[in-house]
């Protein structure tokens, strides 16, 4: 092909990616049709079943376990599918001149998807200002432009709403950090009051402006330091450790270049007697003396990891990799990085080979621990796992208090999040642990999943 007609196909593309997505919503929209009525209506229905408003006002409620399917179908977890939901029910019913443009592939579904997200707060009786406002940018302003019209618009349509909205937002604050990547890499995530992140940024800084200080020290070459952007990323990591911090700042000297605070110089008349110079510790300078005495390593913080690790790893760690839980697969040799700063207290190890089976209805700790080890983490078909250890513990095959002794065990018992565990007990799915680790799943609508330690895999679709 010349470069004209690549260029024009790609252009052919566009049209055709769009089109595939919006029949993607389009069957999502139908399978909330089709699970808007009350379950407590449907004879065929569970009693556990509800419905649950998934859009923002005025979208039709739908019932709570249609998305279990929904998301199987769909080779996606749980809170994709409903998301999937949630924004096409707020185009058709709430932006429905956005979605119309939407569906003449006129306008990119995945843009019109973040304004639904964005307006979903507004009533039903307001959204309709921003719907206006995307309508008439959204087939040729960027997408950028888009969502800051759209933002714009949520604020200029329920000022009062806005003000609530930014107070719940500040009660979202978090911190959290990535899964490991390949290189033993973590990204970590803060959302923070901006004056505390300015203070974060003046510590990274300063830390940073020590280690490369020590570098120069220690006479190695400008063009053989770490890049200013690794130092600081370094510089974050001390944070974590302040005991050893503080040990570093007071022995490089609290005030060192230090006389101006993020966003101005400070006014010496304003500074709190005793102090030192430095806004960033601002340690009253008789306790000084004091910090240098104190042995960093007993203000160490504890922690628990799980490091998965065979025995060919601990031989040879340059060529096998380990499993850090909540992080991911690290090279083996990487795992001496890992805890350099740590106390380390090795347990027992557990032989995952050994069937352990008891009476009772309820896991005990030791075999929570010994499932959770043979299975990683949340078994239904292609959940992300990003629940963690917070899961229930299920039988696949369901316990009979009038049944034979040791129904509970390693042989019929499965890590599932609340929704997946709801689900597979009330919405007719089947379970069938087919070994360590391994289960065949089949839910009422006959589509068939076998999830391992591998991943999910569709399996023959039985019944109708």
């Amino acid at each position: 092909m010349s470069a004209a007609e690549v260029l024009a196909q790609l252009v052919d593309a566009v049209d055709f990616r769009r089109a595939a997505e919006v029949r993607d919503l389009e069957l999502v929209a139908q399978w909330a049709a089709l699970h808007g009525s009350d379950p407590l209506d449907d004879p065929a229905g569970s009693p556990y079943d509800r419905l649950v408003e998934v859009g923002g006002e005025g979208t039709p409620l739908v019932r709570e376990f249609c998305l279990g399917d929904l998301a199987v179908a769909r080779q996606v977890g749980w809170m994709t599918a409903r998301a999937a939901m949630a924004d096409v029910l707020d185009l058709q019913h709430r932006l429905p001149r956005t979605w119309q443009l939407v569906v003449t592939l006129e306008a990119e579904p995945w843009l019109a998807r973040k304004v639904a997200v964005i307006s979903r707060g507004l009533g039903i009786d307001t959204v309709s200002v921003v719907d206006a406002a995307v309508a008439r940018a959204i087939v040729g302003e960027s997408p950028s432009r888009v969502l800051e019209i759209a933002r714009a618009k949520v604020i200029e349509a329920d000022p009062v709403a806005h003000a609530h909205r930014v107070a719940v937002e500040k009660a979202r604050r978090f911190v959290t950090a990535s899964r490991t990547d390949e290189a033993g890499l973590r990204c970590v995530i803060a959302r923070v009051q901006a004056g505390d992140a300015v203070w974060v940024d003046a510590m990274v800084q300063r830390v940073a402006d020590i280690l490369r200080a020590r570098l120069d020290d220690a006479g190695v070459p400008e063009s053989e330091q770490a890049s200013q952007d690794v130092l600081r990323s370094e510089a974050f990591g001390w944070l974590g450790r302040p005991a050893e911090l503080l040990e570093l700042l007071v022995g490089a000297g609290l005030d060192a270049d230090d006389d101006e605070a993020p966003g101005g110089a400070v006014d010496e008349d304003e500074r709190p007697s005793g102090l030192v110079a430095s806004r960033t510790t601002a340690f009253p300078a008789g306790l000084l003396v004091a910090l240098r005495s104190i042995d960093p390593s007993r203000l160490r913080p504890s922690a628990c990891v799980y490091v998965h690790v065979s025995e060919q790893a601990l031989a040879d760690p340059g060529r096998h990799v380990a499993r850090v839980e909540d992080q991911g697969p690290v090279a083996a040799s990487q795992l001496a990085e890992m805890l350099r700063h740590a106390h380390v207290s090795v347990k027992p190890v557990i032989d995952l080979r050994e069937t352990v089976r008891v009476t009772a209805y309820e896991h005990p700790e030791t075999l929570r621990e010994r499932i959770w080890l043979l299975t990683g983490g949340d078994r239904a078909p292609w959940s992300t796992g990003s629940s963690g250890r917070r899961v229930d513990f299920d039988h696949p095959t369901p316990w009979a208090a009038d049944g034979s002794p040791g129904q509970t065990g390693t042989h019929n018992s499965q890590p599932l999040n609340r929704r997946h565990h709801r689900w597979k007990t009330h919405a007719g799915v089947e379970v069938v642990q087919l070994g360590p680790g391994t289960y065949w799943w089949r839910t009422r609508h006959g589509q068939c999943f076998v999830v391992d330690p591998t991943g999910t895999y569709r399996a023959e679709v039985v019944g109708a």
